[in-house]
């Protein structure tokens, strides 16, 4: 950051909406748009750029509950694209020391992606200089009701907010601090619903194969220059 006295978020959280868009608009099959937006030069960049800003947690939302409407082969495709990601990325994380770990439900995932993220979780669990967050098959009200239902089972009858973050994904992770949606839509589609009360919320309208670490830049130093109260002066 120019300057060094800038407040920078602990936890970014990034929606990264557009890449069917950012392909059609080329005249090319919407999967190109996926494709493009994780590769790895990408991947890297916007990690590094994370890093040197100060950040210690990045989470990144590929694939929603809703997602599941969308067609058998785009699923498909999605799928064997995130799991080849996932493999690509590994030696990256291993050598920088960047903890993986996976949010969201792990019960109607594919098989070889579960393999994969569980692996891959294994492999860096140890590590603690930064964290990234994949987001597969999740959804703010399915956390919330997911954790509602297994506090039911243990016969809770009564419970505050701080015991009941521990059912929540993020149970050991801070509340993002500022969340970016890009692709142009200014709503929040139930990201993080429970931990997103005081998060910034920045909107832009690049498609997320656009948006790199020049962008995560631009965001961060946006943040830097809110006035958070949390409801007090």
């Amino acid at each position: 950051m120019e300057n060094e006295k800038a407040i920078v978020p602990e936890h970014v959280a990034i929606i990264p909406d557009g890449n069917r868009r950012w392909a059609k608009e080329k005249g090319w099959e919407g999967t190109i748009g996926h494709e493009k937006a994780v590769e790895e030069d990408r991947m890297f960049s916007l990690m590094d750029e994370a890093r040197s800003l100060g950040l210690k947690y990045i989470s990144l939302w590929a694939f929603s509950t809703e997602n599941w409407k969308r067609g058998v082969l785009e699923k498909k495709l999605l799928f064997n694209l995130l799991v080849k990601t996932i493999k690509r990325i590994e030696g990256y994380l291993i050598k920088n020391k960047v903890k993986f770990k996976h949010l969201g439900r792990r019960d109607r995932l594919p098989k070889n992606v579960i393999s994969t993220i569980e692996e891959l979780e294994s492999k860096t669990a140890n590590n603690d200089s930064f964290s990234f967050f994949l987001l597969l098959d999740y959804g703010g009200r399915d956390e919330i009701l997911r954790g509602v239902n297994t506090l039911l089972k243990e016969g809770k009858k009564e419970i505050g907010e701080g015991e009941f973050r521990n059912y929540l994904d993020t149970k050991d992770i801070p509340d993002p601090e500022l969340i970016i949606r890009t692709g142009g839509e200014k709503r929040m589609s139930g990201f993080m619903s429970f931990q997103s009360a005081y998060s910034e919320w920045y909107f832009t309208d690049q498609y997320f194969p656009d948006f790199g670490a020049k962008e995560l830049r631009e965001a961060v130093k946006w943040f830097s220059n809110r006035k958070r109260r949390f409801g007090g002066d």
